[in-house]
């Protein structure tokens, strides 16, 4: 099983799906918009994906007349386990580069301050609510960041509205391409979150320090039609939304979690639902 599986990632285009149901974890994602998201006809797509779930690398499930596919995380670790402990047979230079998650190595996160990223497409209100919020609510424990893939030129007026309606300063705020935290003077982030959907489906470069990472989808309230009030609500519903979220994210208690677990508890608060805060 283990070789099937490392036949079916060696193929460009099966690879490409696998990366990008990684990438929604915990969340499972239907198949045209994965089609859509990678440029993949239809039947193409379904020998892509017949294929990964035949040897148990992606699960399925039907919502509604919708198929779901969801990345199974545990069939990649036996890969990753069998290629280590196998292959590479105890030699400390192939192997010491990716260290074990079992290994009493995987100590707990530092009593420091955390780097964070949050990224959307825009970067003009959904990450920013991200980023305001937790630099308001925890400064002195986070430094945070946001940015975006194809940033707008100025933030939503409406998001900035709800923020200094919230009592926010709103002065140092403004859209960011996500490749100015790519380079070699860019601060090493311990913690990147994705905010839109949109964002965690586009293909972006390793980080640096491999942060703990994960997927905060929130309907994107740009997008919202009627009257200004029912805009206006939208955005209030995002913010809700990820101020519970990111309270919730600051309880955690780091100096007690190695970082496999902080992982999997950043995945079990991203697969919860918030309710939205008045």
């Amino acid at each position: 099983m283990i070789l099937d599986r490392l036949t079916v990632l060696g193929h460009a285009g099966r690879m490409a799906v696998f990366r990008l149901l990684v990438r929604r974890l915990p969340g499972a994602v239907a198949a045209g918009e994965i089609g859509r998201a990678l440029g993949i006809k239809p039947s193409t797509l379904s020998v892509y994906l017949s294929a990964l779930l035949q040897v148990g690398l992606v699960s399925q499930r039907r919502a509604g007349t919708s198929l779901l596919y969801r990345a199974e995380t545990g069939a990649a670790t036996e890969i990753m386990e069998f290629l280590f402990d196998d292959c590479c047979r105890g030699r400390a230079e192939m192997c010491a580069p990716f260290p074990n998650p079992h290994s009493p190595k995987a100590t707990a996160m530092t009593d420091r301050k955390y780097n964070v990223l949050f990224i959307c497409s825009g970067n003009s209100a959904r990450s920013i609510f991200a980023e305001t919020l937790l630099r308001d609510i925890a400064e002195d424990r986070f430094t945070a960041w946001s940015a975006g893939t194809r940033p707008q030129s100025e933030l939503n007026p409406f998001a900035l509205e709800v923020l200094g309606a919230k009592g926010h300063d709103v002065s140092g705020l403004r859209a960011k391409n996500v490749t100015e935290f790519q380079g070699d003077d860019a601060p090493v982030m311990d913690f990147v979150f994705t905010v839109c959907d949109q964002a965690a489906n586009e293909e972006c470069p390793a980080w640096e320090g491999q942060p703990v990472t994960g997927h905060w989808g929130i309907p994107d309230p740009v997008k919202a039609e009627g009257t200004d009030a029912e805009k206006a609500l939208a955005f209030q519903q995002a913010y809700g939304a990820l101020r519970n979220r990111i309270i919730a994210f600051t309880a955690l208690p780091f100096d007690a979690l190695d970082r496999i677990s902080l992982q999997k508890a950043v995945d079990d608060l991203a697969g919860e639902t918030p309710e939205v805060a008045r």
